[in-house]
């Protein structure tokens, strides 16, 4: 039995060119479209390192992100490779439609620095980038 290819959406350092953009092409994810969430998330830097994502009943904005095909047998591979507290769920996208995502477990991000105004992760990282350069 062989299983179907999956639509993965990534919303943070596996995007491409971003730091762990090669754990999903070793596992032969292919780029599919860049894509945004429905308006019901919420996003926070953690540690300036990588985002965490929630859906949330209030307060939310649409997130900018990456739609993947990847291999179903590479999806294991590919969430042991991630930071703790990242897990996958169902993400509704702004055309309503679902797809598997990258999504973060709450306590991820108590306490951290919330961007959902920056819209994604790639505009915080560049605003970061912008005020060291001043």
């Amino acid at each position: 039995m062989s299983l179907n290819p999956i639509q993965l959406a990534v919303n943070g350092t596996l995007m491409r060119g971003l730091a762990l953009n090669g754990n999903l092409t070793q596992i032969g994810g292919t780029f599919l479209r860049e894509a945004q969430t429905a308006p019901c998330y919420r996003l926070w830097s953690i540690r300036d390192i990588h985002p965490g994502m929630i859906r949330t009943s209030q307060g939310g904005s649409a997130i900018a992100l990456e739609i993947w095909e990847i291999p179903a047998l590479g999806l294991s591979q590919l969430l042991l490779q991630e930071p703790p507290g990242l897990s996958v769920g169902r993400i509704l996208l702004s055309d309503q439609t679902e797809v598997l995502g990258i999504l973060a477990e709450p306590y991820l991000c108590e306490g951290q620095t919330e961007i959902t105004a920056w819209g994604g992760w790639r505009a915080y990282i560049e605003s970061l980038t912008k005020n060291s350069k001043s």
